[in-house]
């Protein structure tokens, strides 16, 4: 379904980003490690087409991101708290969000009443703007917009990050559904080599902007990346 080939972003003379050719196929849950650095946001923002590429392209469901904005309604995603209009109510925001996907109060409101656990009270109805929220709750409500209008492509960058365990463990449930039961393709980055070798069936290392391995997931990923961050 995403296909990237002669990727390369330079900034000046610094090569960030160099990809010759990378498949992801429909409905992966497809993992992105590295250290910071290593390139993962960048690619994110390329394929978001956030940033522009070198040279190279990718496309996703067979329309180059950079060129066309018809992946658009059927891409979602969620890099950080600059995604979030912090003046809106996690209300106001769904609902926003759920305007420009083409979605009803309604069917936003039905697609929230599946994450009450995952809020655990501290979101909706809470009379708060997104910008007074903690930076946890606005990664949960973050999380949960990407899911607003039925994409079939979903990335998240760093969703671990600033979640309490409780939260952390019922998000992962949440991915490994989204791909395995729904048949979505989400891309997932993290620092937490536990967490993404819990969730994704496929996990690209990426290190110095450069793909230095490529692992269908077992019980020996872990170990095996584990061992490689160990140098």
């Amino acid at each position: 379904m995403i296909t990237t080939q002669h990727l390369t972003k330079r900034y000046g003379n610094q090569l960030v980003l160099n990809i010759e050719y990378l498949e992801i196929p429909k409905g992966q849950s497809f993992g992105l490690v590295g250290n910071n650095g290593a390139g993962k946001t960048t690619y994110f923002s390329l394929l978001l087409d956030l940033i522009q590429p070198t040279t190279g392209h990718i496309v996703n469901n067979d329309i180059q991101v950079n060129t066309s904005e018809e992946w658009k309604p059927f891409t979602s995603s969620f890099i950080d708290e600059s995604f979030l209009i912090g003046y809106l109510t996690p209300e106001e925001y769904f609902h926003f969000i759920g305007e420009l996907r083409g979605q009803n109060k309604a069917d936003v409101n039905a697609l929230l009443s599946n994450f009450e656990d995952f809020f655990h009270g501290e979101i909706l109805g809470q009379r708060k703007y997104l910008r007074d929220l903690s930076k946890g709750n606005q990664k949960k409500a973050g999380i949960v917009a990407s899911f607003i209008g039925n994409p079939e492509v979903i990335i998240l960058d760093e969703p671990f990050a600033n979640l309490d365990p409780t939260t952390q463990i019922r998000l992962k449930a949440i991915i490994r559904d989204l791909a395995a039961k729904q048949g979505i393709t989400v891309l997932v980055s993290s620092h937490d080599l536990m967490h993404i070798t819990e969730v994704c069936e496929r996990i690209v290392v990426l290190n110095k902007g450069e793909i230095v391995k490529d692992i269908q997931t077992s019980t020996e990923t872990l170990r095996e990346l584990e061992s490689f961050f160990a140098g």
